[in-house]
């Protein structure tokens, strides 16, 4: 499908448009939640020539696809617990998305794995590796190799010598979740889909028990309308059974929410040029490199609060910083830590009573006529997922429904990359820019990075860093809200961007300068200025001080009483819509 320039923009042009094809369109199928699933089943059905929706509550990725451990990985631990079938899929998807579909943003990354136990020990690591590597952990990257003691600390001479015996290292990938997310949902876009954020399904339309379409309700000015399709497809994550519960269906399965807190650290704090897998009583603790950081995590534990802002605690925090001090020669302080975020992992409920236990496979639905539900599975299958979405949607849409051909879809970005990093010192002279800086574009854009730099024609005081976050140049703020939906100061610092958890003040000190610099963009008066900066740095002081707290309770109940920068949103809905 050819399509004209800034069909892929999700912008406040594009927003205005969308609302207006909902109330005047009628869709084959309507896609609810703008995380990695929905997103992908976004992208799945409209290349496969249908007519798509899709509308989230609040940010593309504001749940959990934007809190995740940042890996597009295999799933090694999985192994353990038997689910080959899980592992495969997911070394398939990730050597797509290295390869192909989004090299621009999949990363390989080396780890090291600490071996602790003299005899057994390295032969059941090494017959694990073998067996990750053959279903295919070893296409585009190298495979498994087995390091000494001494050779395993000149690798990570950051490692305490009395924690290992030695090691073997392998190979997984890093990704930013949120920008992959985003980038996902622009390329459904770029192929018709029509994308709407801070747009809250209330209720269900209904023709006898068929459901028709979704009631909205704008989560910003509280506009509500309709959109009527053939199937509704939920892809809410942790919020399935609500929206279940809101459609007065009943569901096949439960999803239960575990809590996964992860600390971000400098990378001086820390000296290895691997990442570093540890495995903990319960699980594994990753410590990845992350840019000019260390992201170190996770935890899981049962969560039963507030879903959209789960509150990591003191206790979360010292389990990480206890797991991981046990290996390091100079351990790790709270002042250490320039950020925290704690995330929800959507999990099938019934199958165990232990979170870490239950099975990341996907379950999908028909839970009534013309509406869908899927849950489950980890972050590496999202495409998987939504091609078997669609695929039981199809028996709601009249028209014979083609299939999925995502496999053979790369997302913006992707096409022509690898021949932009060969030229980056060309790009560099072109822009006027530090070839690291065309470094840093190209892997958070890809070929889309002339768009990027274009909003700076005739301004060049937008190709200067953030004066308080210099990672980011100012154009990357200026382009998060015309061309990928920010549509809030905190989607700009904490998803298209990650300055909430890489500076020590956590944005406080570069609010006002994106505020101002996107303010045209948006539409901002000097009062939207200021509410967006009181409600950004009062979500931060919320969290800061969650962070101090003993218990899951006493945390939630200090972060849900920051303000919501989507002031008409609607936390439950009412049950009656």
């Amino acid at each position: 499908m050819t399509k004209k320039p800034e069909t892929q923009f999700l912008g406040p042009r594009q927003r205005r448009e969308a609302w207006e094809r909902f109330g005047k369109e009628h869709f084959d199928v309507v896609v609810v939640g703008g995380g990695v699933v929905g997103s992908g089943i976004a992208l799945d059905a409209a290349t496969r020539g249908l007519r798509v929706a899709l509308v989230e509550a609040r940010d593309l990725a504001s749940g959990t696809s934007s809190r995740s451990s940042k890996m597009f990985h295999g799933g090694l631990r999985y192994l353990e617990q038997m689910e080959f079938g899980l592992v495969r899929e997911a070394l398939k998807e990730r050597e797509l998305a290295l390869s192909s579909l989004a090299p621009h943003l999949v990363k390989p990354l080396k780890f090291l794995y600490p071996l602790t136990h003299r005899v057994w020990e390295r032969p059941y690591v090494a017959a694990g590796l073998v067996l990750y590597d053959r279903m295919g952990g070893a296409k585009s990257v190298p495979g498994q190799h087995h390091l000494s003691r001494s050779a395993a600390l000149r690798l990570a001479p950051g490692m305490r010598r009395d924690a290992l015996i030695g090691g073997v290292t392998y190979y997984d990938t890093v990704v930013d979740d949120a920008r992959h997310t985003m980038t996902v949902a622009r390329t459904a876009a770029h192929y018709g889909a029509v994308i709407r954020t801070s747009t809250q399904v209330v209720g269900f339309l209904r023709e006898a028990d068929r459901v028709t379409g979704v009631k909205v309700r704008d989560s910003d000015d509280g506009a509500t309308g309709e959109i009527h399709a053939h199937v509704v497809i939920n892809a809410t994550g942790v919020w399935t059974d609500e929206l279940q519960a809101l459609a007065h269906a009943r569901g096949h399965f439960h999803v239960r929410a575990s809590k996964g807190v992860h600390i971000v650290v400098p990378r001086d704090r820390i000296v290895s040029d691997a990442a570093i897998i540890l495995r903990t009583p319960t699980s594994v603790l990753f410590v990845i490199p992350w840019d000019a950081h260390w992201i170190i995590g996770t935890t899981d534990t049962d969560w039963n609060l507030d879903l959209a802002h789960p509150a990591a605690t003191k206790a979360d925090i010292d389990y990480l910083l206890d797991h991981v001090n046990q290996v390091l020669v100079t351990p790790l302080t709270h002042q250490d830590i320039d950020g925290v975020y704690a995330g929800l992992r959507p999990l099938l409920a019934g199958e165990s009573d232990s979170t870490s236990k239950l099975s990341r496979e996907h379950a999908v639905a028909r839970i009534a006529p013309g509406l869908v539900a899927i849950a489950g599975g980890k972050y590496t299958t999202y495409r998987v997922m939504a091609y078997d979405a669609v695929d039981e949607a199809a028996q709601d849409i009249p028209d014979k429904v083609a299939p999925s051909v995502t496999e053979k879809v790369p997302l913006l970005g992707a096409d022509g990359y690898y021949a932009l990093v060969n030229q980056t010192v060309q790009l560099a002279e072109e822009y006027g820019l530090h070839p690291y800086r065309i470094k840093h574009l190209l892997n958070r854009y890809g070929s889309l990075i002339d768009e990027v730099i274009a909003l700076a024609d005739g301004y060049p005081e937008l190709l200067q860093p953030i004066t308080d976050a210099p990672s980011y140049l100012r154009v990357e703020a200026v382009y998060a809200a015309a061309a990928e939906g920010a549509l809030h100061l905190d989607d700009i610092l904490a998803r298209r961007t990650r300055i909430s958890i890489e500076y020590p003040d956590r944005g406080r000190d570069c609010a006002e300068e994106v505020a101002q610099l996107v303010a045209p963009v948006l539409g901002w008066d000097d009062a939207d200025i200021d509410r967006e900066i009181r409600t950004y740095l009062a979500r931060v002081d919320a969290e800061i001080e969650s962070q101090t707290q003993p218990d899951d309770a006493s945390a939630d109940a200090l972060r849900i009483a920051a303000p919501e920068p989507r002031p008409e949103i609607l936390e439950p809905v009412p049950s009656d819509g």
